[in-house]
């Protein structure tokens, strides 16, 4: 009896560390190569194939997807790359799955050292990629309905170097749709995706939860669109953060970000963000003001932290800007950054905080539209601005001038419209397709300094202006657009 139960525990552990390893002698390994020297770890049937057993790829050995297929990976079982070797998804339509969809399979881990690059791929109920190497490229897939498993922290969990994620969907995952951890350094690329509905076991994160960057190289957040499922009442938007002794170095810019329990966060010191064209509405799922809610909050303990804050629409947040410690933050001065920020009832309890300087620092923020579609006055603004002069314990914010009159004139549909050169040096050129009659220039301060008379066609105007920041309107019967150009 005592033998065959020695012998019954030995196929038990034997079961339970199934896999293959690739021999590592350099070679381009495909799934049906695969199949060919182990059976037993993959089967083929058509364009289907099923991973029965924990597939590892050596060091110099490359495994490469380049054929429309179905991958269905058995439950718990785990695709590993390591060091030096390679895993390539390069066919139009590549489905990654679980044989059992109750049965989620562990997902891939990618170690230092590996050269990873998947597109065009719907990964789906597994446990997600951990990505522990500096060289990944993910781009134009489909990553939903995956759960915990090899990646913990998100979805994509990230932990070194300048990885890219582009152009694809996170849909409905169990964690956020994108992590790195606090001590890491990392300086992803993180553009043109839509990501919904994330961190459904809604734990306190948000759907992209970065942590401190490398040295000398920018966090890149751009231009994705950032939705939240109503019901998930803890899921954040947007969240970067240094709080190990890091740097911090992001830009935050040209996103949508709507339906969140809060917008856009940054934490910590020895940090600088800019935090550029967003638009950032409805951030208020968890309905709690002393939670949550901001559109964009900044939160410092004693330390570095720099944001300038430039071209948002801000609207119907529980808060508008919440600043939380001795922040340097920078809304609209009169030499870099020229303000622009819009705001729109953002409040909570029957009151409008557009911005809440909770801080000792002093704020500057000009030529922001406090009130949108309102009277654009300082006392407007005086209104939704909470300060020194609510709380003399908290630093001032400057807000003169108001600029909301520019601001609301720009038609959406005329975007593509451009101007150039720009920065300029005594002249601009631009198309007049739209009918404009007439190009005036204003300073940040809405002073206007030149007014010329335009036709249709080809138009160059030329003038001599001081260096700096201006406002160009151009104005028809029935089109209008603003742009900002530099003139150097």
């Amino acid at each position: 009896m005592k033998l065959l139960s020695t012998l019954l525990l030995l196929f038990t552990f034997s079961i339970a560390v199934a896999q293959y390893t690739t021999p590592g002698t350099g070679e381009d390994w495909t799934l049906d190569d695969i199949a060919t020297a182990s059976p037993g770890t993959v089967t083929v049937s058509g364009t289907t194939y099923t991973l029965l057993e924990d597939l590892t790829i050596a060091g110099s050995d490359i495994l490469r997807i380049n054929a429309d297929l179905t991958l269905e990976i058995e439950a718990d079982v785990r695709i590993t790359v390591l060091d030096l070797g390679s895993f390539f998804v390069e066919a139009n339509a590549v489905t990654i799955t679980a044989v059992d969809e109750a049965l989620p399979y562990e997902g891939f881990r990618f170690e230092e050292g590996a050269t990873v690059a998947i597109e065009n791929a719907t990964i789906q109920f597994g446990g997600g990629l951990q990505v522990l190497t500096e060289t990944f490229t993910l781009e134009n897939c489909v990553l939903t309905n995956n759960v915990s498993g090899v990646a913990t922290g998100a979805t994509v969990t990230l932990s070194r170097g300048i990885p890219v994620i582009t152009n694809n969907q996170f849909l409905f995952n169990a964690n956020p749709a994108i992590s790195s951890g606090a001590t890491n350094q990392v300086s992803a690329i993180i553009s043109d995706n839509y990501i919904e509905g994330n961190n459904q076991t809604n734990n306190n994160r948000p759907q992209i939860n970065m942590g401190a960057t490398r040295v000398n190289d920018t966090l890149k957040i751009i231009n994705n669109t950032i939705i939240g499922d109503v019901a998930i009442d803890q899921a954040g938007g947007i969240a970067v953060a240094n709080l190990a002794g890091g740097t911090l170095r992001a830009i935050i810019e040209g996103n949508t970000i709507v339906d969140n329990r809060y917008g856009v966060t940054v934490v910590g010191p020895n940090s600088y963000a800019l935090i550029k064209d967003n638009v950032i509405e409805d951030n208020n799922t968890q309905g709690d003001p002393m939670l949550g809610g901001s559109g964009i909050n900044l939160n410092s303990p004693p330390g570095d932290l720099n944001v300038d804050i430039t071209g948002n629409e801000i609207r119907r947040n529980l808060w508008g800007v919440t600043i939380q410690g001795p922040v340097d933050a920078n809304l609209g001065d009169d030499e870099d950054n020229p303000g622009l920020n819009v705001f729109s009832e953002n409040g909570n309890n029957g009151e409008i905080f557009a911005l809440y300087n909770n801080g000792p620092n002093t704020i500057t923020a000009k030529h922001n539209c406090w009130v949108e579609n309102g009277d654009g006055t300082l006392a407007e603004a005086e209104g939704v601005i909470f300060h020194i002069e609510d709380d003399p314990t908290l630093g001032e914010v400057i807000f003169d001038p108001v600029f909301c009159e520019v601001l609301s004139t720009e038609d959406p549909t005329l975007a593509a419209f451009s101007v150039y050169p720009n920065p300029a040096n005594n002249k601009i050129t631009f198309q007049n397709t739209n009918n404009f009659e007439q190009v005036t220039f204003y300073t940040l301060s809405g002073q206007e300094v030149l007014t010329q008379k335009v036709t249709e066609g080809t138009n160059t105007i030329t003038f001599n202006l001081s260096a700096g920041v201006y406002f160009v309107a151009f104005d028809g019967n029935k089109n209008q657009a603003v742009k900002k150009i530099v003139v150097k």
